[in-house]
């Protein structure tokens, strides 16, 4: 029986957030010049070639912190069903917004589930932080960018909340 090396689990670990924004890119693209571009926005506002770039690093970041977790836990097991299985649950609403917002064009809707990523984010680095502080820590970031993101979905919807 073949084992597999050592480092899959980090790779693999740190590459899985990545995935929902590889499923949501193709909505993100098709509804920024023919959706996007015709909402009022606030003036601090990042521009749109900021957030591929950052949410890159963030979902870098967030995925070697489940890693860490994963790995001082002893894997999969008992102790380990809260703290990765808030982090699941954080990740399905991250992966959720980008077809609500951008996709059914629900801004409201795109809040709601904003507020609730943000939340299970926070219950996930509090769980992490007497496991593995490092991985804590890297929850960080993620969590100011998902504050401002909160804040300009919560504007955009005010500002246009006649349009579809």
């Amino acid at each position: 029986m073949e084992v597999a090396p050592a480092w899959l689990p980090a790779v693999g670990f740190t590459l899985l957030p990545h995935a929902g924004g590889f499923l949501g890119r193709n909505i993100t693209k098709r509804e920024i010049p023919t959706w996007y571009e015709t909402l009022q926005k606030p003036s601090w506002r990042p521009p749109n070639w900021v957030f591929a770039p950052v949410w890159g690093t963030l979902y870098t970041s967030m995925g070697y912190g489940s890693y860490l977790v994963w790995k001082e836990l002893g894997g999969f097991n008992e102790k380990s069903v809260v703290p990765l299985g808030l982090y699941a649950g954080n990740l399905a609403l991250n992966w959720a917004w980008t077809p609500i917002f951008f996709g059914a064009h629900k801004m409201g809707w795109g809040l709601v589930t904003l507020l609730l990523t943000t939340g299970t984010a926070a219950a996930t680095t509090a769980s992490w932080y007497n496991i593995n502080k490092t991985a804590a820590f890297l929850m960080v970031p993620y969590l100011a960018w998902l504050s401002l993101a909160s804040a300009l979905n919560y504007r955009i919807w005010k500002d246009n909340g006649n349009k579809k």
